[in-house]
């Protein structure tokens, strides 16, 4: 389908665009990458009356050691996230995640920011932050916030961003040898995953879940659990618990919590074996 007709705006900056979301209020929405914005104008589910273009703010793209974490700009590709050196070395879990994004031509044009503004809770990236406790920085009319990324999911398609403020940037902490994993079930390559998970071992376990609800969010039961000693199986089989799993042509509620258990339980387990390759012990 074709979009309902709307204006360009391209902004130089991110001052630029702020400025046009201020001046545009709610019919405004910003374009980065467009491949979370795009499809859903096309099929009509947003007609926004004014694209903010800023694709082009190139200072905006890049992943960058800042000592105690690793600084992610918000306009960064997909594909940069995968192949980045620093990454690689400091937050692996993250540049997995990229790597199984859509296919090449997804990857070389969404951008990060794009994808956690759009909140979708059957999207990687979200769960991604939510497992490596990021934090999220937005840049509004009253200066720049920080928003950690258990507080900027708020429901369906909905964050803690304001409609004239701009997302610029992830903050990952460093977790020196932390064990990680991401599992991802879906019925073809490149498709959406039916059910997933992120996982990150260490000092604070986290695990975040993949199509699970109507947000992007963490399964606090099995975190607790493997705090508590518990082993992969028995931390897995309370990975659903608190969970409201959406239904659709892929699957009911009940596969999904069988999945979630399942993608939990094999994710413990490579991460717990990473952690002890690197001399680490979180999981037993």
């Amino acid at each position: 389908m074709i979009p309902a007709p709307f204006d360009l705006v391209t902004a130089d900056s991110a001052e630029a665009a702020v400025a046009a979301l201020v001046e545009h209020g709610d019919d405004a929405k910003l374009l980065a990458g467009g491949h979370s914005l795009l499809p859903l104008m096309k099929l009509r589910l947003a007609a926004p009356a004014v694209l903010v273009d800023i694709g082009r703010l190139r200072d905006r793209s890049f992943v960058r050691d800042d000592g105690a974490h690793v600084t992610v700009g918000a306009l960064t590709r997909h594909r940069d996230l995968e192949t980045s050196p620093v990454l690689a070395e400091h937050a692996p879990l993250l540049a997995a995640v990229a790597a199984q994004i859509g296919d090449p031509a997804v990857r070389h044009r969404g951008t990060i920011g794009g994808s956690l503004a759009h909140g979708d809770p059957a999207s990687d990236l979200p769960a991604a932050v939510l497992a490596l406790g990021a934090v999220l920085v937005a840049v509004g009319p009253g200066g720049s916030r920080e928003i950690p990324a258990e507080d900027f999911f708020h429901g369906f398609m909905d964050t803690a961003l304001h409609a004239d403020e701009m997302l610029t940037e992830i903050r990952i902490p460093k977790t020196a040898g932390a064990g990680w994993s991401f599992q991802k079930f879906n019925r073809r390559a490149q498709d959406w995953a039916i059910v997933g998970a992120a996982i990150q071992l260490g000092p604070t376990p986290r695990v975040a879940l993949i199509n699970m609800d109507m947000q992007p969010l963490r399964a606090s039961a099995t975190e607790s659990a493997v705090a508590g000693g518990a082993s992969p199986a028995e931390a897995a089989a309370v990975a659903a618990e608190g969970c409201s799993p959406p239904e659709d042509l892929n699957a009911d509620a009940a596969y999904r919590r069988h999945l979630a258990q399942v993608m939990v339980r094999r994710g413990l387990v490579e991460a717990a074996g990473r952690s002890a390759a690197s001399g680490q012990s979180t999981v037993t």
